[in-house]
């Protein structure tokens, strides 16, 4: 069976929740309180869950690969996340935090056979080619648990920063720098002005980004996007998807499609948690499917 062109971008909508649960899980904050991080927000923990896979990351790499950030707001928790805590106590802490959390959520939940769905999403994560993608090839270079669940879960992170890393360099050959990849895409309606508040940019860097983007024509006075704007992030979203498909070739359309029918309940039920707030930038219900 041919690989479905939309088929990545069905993956990402199954995999994305799975894996976004460490940054808003009840439990994974109190892993992070443990290790004393700051939980009134979610960003201290956030950039220290992100970058550990690297090591001790300087400020100036978490900034790279955490492209949408502004370097001041990455620069507030990076590398001063490793004074609380080492990135090998972080990486437990993200472990125990979903483990938890997942164990909570599965107890006499009926779903279906997790151990086939981990060896599945396991194939496709190590399938993943990870040259050129840093967040994907730092968390490939992670153990692999054991249990299913957190299996699952760390095949979902790999596949999830395999797409991520993707996606930069989607942004990077249409022209948008950190801020303009905002602008532009809120232009189009998809995620509200304010869901972006916590990436940090000021109100003038903002307003610079779209004047920047007025003049190539992507948004109009009012701010919106323009034909040409949706296009180019029609676009954006395409080669997205286009850079995303290796892993799920891979795996074959047959067991692509299984996965994504035992993974459906899980889906559903971590959805059904009313851990995710109802905006965001997640992508999940917000982002429209391209038109090509």
């Amino acid at each position: 069976m041919p690989l479905d062109r939309a088929l990545p971008r069905r993956a990402w909508h199954h995999l994305e929740p799975l894996h976004a649960v460490l940054y808003y899980a009840p439990e994974a904050f109190a892993e992070a309180a443990a290790l004393g991080y700051d939980t009134a927000t979610r960003w201290p923990s956030y950039f220290a869950w992100r970058a550990a896979p690297f090591g001790a990351a300087s400020a100036e790499l978490a900034t790279a690969v955490c492209y949408s950030f502004s370097p001041a707001a990455v620069a507030e928790h990076v590398p001063a996340a490793w004074s609380v805590a080492t990135p090998e106590e972080v990486l437990a802490a993200r472990l125990r935090g979903v483990d938890a959390f997942y164990r909570g959520l599965l107890h006499g939940a009926g779903l279906p056979d997790l151990g086939e769905a981990a060896e599945l999403a396991r194939a496709a994560a190590e399938s993943a080619v990870t040259a050129g993608r840093p967040l994907a090839a730092a968390n490939a270079a992670l153990r692999w648990p054991e249990e299913p669940h957190l299996a699952i879960w760390h095949a979902a992170t790999v596949l999830r920063e395999h797409r991520g890393d993707g996606h930069l360099t989607a942004l990077q050959a249409a022209g948008l720098d950190p801020c303009e990849s905002l602008v532009s895409l809120a232009a189009t309606g998809a995620v509200a002005v304010p869901d972006f508040a916590g990436r940090g940019w000021t109100g003038e860097e903002w307003a610079a980004a779209a004047e920047r983007l007025a003049t190539r024509g992507w948004v109009d006075a009012g701010g919106r996007a323009t034909e040409a704007g949706l296009a180019g992030r029609n676009e954006v979203e395409r080669l997205t998807d286009e850079l995303a498909a290796a892993p799920w070739e891979a795996l074959g359309a047959e067991r692509t499609e299984r996965l994504l029918g035992l993974l459906g309940p899980l889906f559903l039920t971590v959805v059904r948690a009313g851990l995710f707030p109802a905006g965001g930038t997640l992508g999940i219900m917000t982002v429209p499917a391209p038109t090509w």
